[in-house]
């Protein structure tokens, strides 16, 4: 592989793992580091592989000893205290950074390294990295970080990896960025993702090395196309907070947003309506009369009138004072704080309200992380016109004839029914997906339905339990890292070493755990588990039974040995079992009742194929009575 560093061509790389809600959707379960199709909206902005001698052009070194050998580059941080640094690449909305790092000596099992993911170019503060401690498995083995420009860490989400690094270890670490979004990914498996990260205007891509000597290899940066919303392969459903947390605390509040963002939601979903001056607020409800200590349309009131209003007290003494707020304040706060807005349109509006709406998402610079939905189809056509910059999802109780047709008309990045109406038609998800416009399904808060949803492919919930769903995402991710055991088969019937004749009939049974199909064959012929075996058309002598159990932990196998003999019952039940006339049947058993058994071996292969004696069954019956005359 050829040194290509900070080349800048059009590459066939888009991952099919993309940052909160993706941007490919590929069958589940599938490596996003191994599934790239072509797109002229990919550029490989780097891809270095360290073959040269010197730090490659374009990498500066800002901290600590940083140098290239033997096909590596090798950063080392001599204490806690320094942040070994060293810069390249360029500044990048939307783009995955990947690198194989390698611990070589640790101080402690504490230390770490480091992907910058917006840095500045000198290493000055403030930046925004994604950690991985050598002790990965820890709590906080996997860590997104600002350091601050106070030179603080501001830690804003922690996670275990799912296997150790250690030292002497190559692990592929890699993360996908979105605006404020990110995924890290931990050997191509999702470990955590983030809506907080801190962005700048110019900060470029980084490796940082803390009290340890850490080796790199192929580290490669792909812009990517900016952000769809359907959930890649391999990641859990998307949690959008209904009203926030408004199963913990007084819905669409700002305590209800915050509790919301601690409890792991990625959207906070929130609506909105004009005060009677105009003002955008954020309420569900027509009137202020359910959850505030007023009355009155929300129309019919002045800004200044919902200011003065308790929208706390209704939900518990302890939120006394809380405030309806505006979208404004809605807004700074999820900038300031972290996390992005699903937000609800709410009931009919004019152009003019809608675009009043556009102009306070745009002053606060939010474009990127706010998402309109609304039921009002006009709504979403003003929001459209104003900024086609915004996605859209249309919102619906009972699903459209033809929800697709409806997604291409009105622009949709989303089409977002409940759950009872996407229950009757779960196949609509595959054909939304088929167009590029994700589900997101309301409003759910039941486990069970979440497994359900899950396994019909649907992007996103909206739920009034974020914090629950975000633990039920973990256990979900958890078990879908976990390598499945091999499955356990056993053959319980004919018993192993069994000595059979042929007058018994034994059922084939067969018990297996952790398989997906178990098949069952004697001597290399299929038979079928819990029917009887056939014993009057086997030669004498052993016969081998196999079964064969396959499921997601692979395929095992175990056999039973058991041996037909010759036996005076048998040789009868061959007889009466022959097809042969009356006359002959007399004829073999008086033979058998006599006990003389060369005669009936010499009179069977005589008329074998005569007077409906078969050629097999007079062969068989032969050789039984030669076999008991030489006992």
């Amino acid at each position: 592989m050829s040194n290509r560093s900070l080349t800048t061509f059009s590459a066939a790389l888009l991952s099919s793992a993309a940052l909160v809600l993706g941007v490919v959707v590929t069958p589940a379960g599938a490596d996003p580091t191994a599934s790239e199709a072509t797109t002229p909206e990919n550029r490989t902005v780097l891809a270095e592989d360290f073959s040269g001698t010197a730090l490659p052009a374009g990498f500066t070194a800002v901290e600590g000893s940083w140098q290239v050998k033997n096909g590596r580059l090798y950063g080392t941080s001599a204490n806690s205290g320094q942040q070994s640094r060293i810069t390249f690449g360029e500044h990048l909305t939307d783009f995955r950074i990947e690198v194989t790092a390698r611990f070589e000596s640790v101080n402690d099992s504490a230390r770490w390294t480091a992907m910058g993911l917006d840095v500045p170019a000198d290493g000055a503060v403030p930046w925004q990295i994604a950690t991985m401690r050598s002790g990965t498995t820890a709590t906080n083995g996997l860590e997104f970080a600002q350091r601050t420009t106070a030179n603080t860490w501001n830690v804003t989400d922690t996670a275990a990896a799912p296997s150790a690094a250690g030292t002497g270890r190559d692990v592929r670490m890699a993360v996908e960025v979105h605006g404020a979004k990110a995924r890290w990914y931990f050997n191509g498996t999702e470990a955590m993702r983030t809506t907080k990260l801190a962005r700048s205007a110019r900060g470029v891509e980084a490796l940082v090395v803390n009290g340890a000597t850490v080796s790199f290899d192929d580290l490669k940066v792909t812009e990517l196309p900016a952000e769809s919303h359907l959930r890649p392969a391999g990641s859990p459903l998307t949690v959008i907070a209904h009203r926030g947390a408004s199963s913990a605390a007084p819905e669409n509040t700002l305590v209800s947003d915050e509790i919301a963002r601690r409890g792991g939601a990625e959207y906070i979903e929130n609506d909105v309506q004009p005060s009677k001056d105009g003002v955008p607020y954020v309420l569900h409800d027509g009137t202020v009369d359910r959850t505030t200590d007023g009355i009155g349309l929300i129309r019919s009131l002045t800004s200044a009138q919902l200011d003065a209003l308790d929208a706390g007290s209704w939900f518990a003494p302890v939120y006394k004072g809380t405030r309806i707020p505006t979208l404004a304040a809605q807004l700074e706060d999820l900038k300031s704080r972290g996390g992005a807005m699903l937000l609800e349109i709410k009931g009919a509006h004019t152009r003019d309200e809608v675009a009043t709406i556009v102009k306070t998402i745009r002053d606060h610079g939010m474009t990127d992380r706010v998402f309109v939905q609304s039921f009002e189809v006009s709504a979403l056509r003003y929001t459209y016109e104003l900024a086609p910059e915004l996605p859209l999802g249309l919102l619906r109780d009972a699903l459209d004839a033809d929800p697709v047709a409806i997604a291409k008309e009105l622009h949709l990045s989303a089409y977002n029914p409940s759950d009872g109406g996407l229950s009757k038609r779960l196949g609509v998800v595959q054909d939304l997906h088929a167009a590029g416009v994700a589900v997101n399904v309301w409003t759910v808060d039941s486990a069970a339905r979440w497994r359900a949803l899950e396994a019909a492919g649907v992007d996103g919930i909206i739920t009034n339990r974020p914090a629950e769903l975000s633990g039920w995402n973990a256990a979900w991710l958890q078990r879908q890292n976990e390598t499945p055991d091999a499955p356990a088969v056993s053959i319980t019937s004919p018993a192993a070493a069994a000595r059979l004749d042929r007058a018994q009939a034994p059922v084939a049974a067969v018990q297996a755990t952790g398989a997906d199909k178990v098949t069952l064959t004697l001597d290399g012929g299929p038979v079928t588990a819990g029917k009887p075996l056939g014993l009057a058309g086997l030669a004498a002598g052993e016969h081998t039974l196999r079964a064969e159990a396959t499921g997601p932990g692979g395929t095992t196998t175990a056999t039973s040995v058991f041996t037909v003999e010759a036996s005076r019952t048998g040789l009868a039940h061959l007889i009466l079992t022959s097809g042969a006339k009356d006359q002959v049947v007399a004829k073999l058993t008086g033979m058998l009742g006599r006990a003389d058994y060369k005669q009936l071996a010499k009179w069977a292969e005589r008329h074998a194929g005569r007077s409906g004696l078969s050629g097999d069954r007079a062969a068989l019956i032969a050789a039984e009575a030669s076999a008991l005359a030489a006992a």
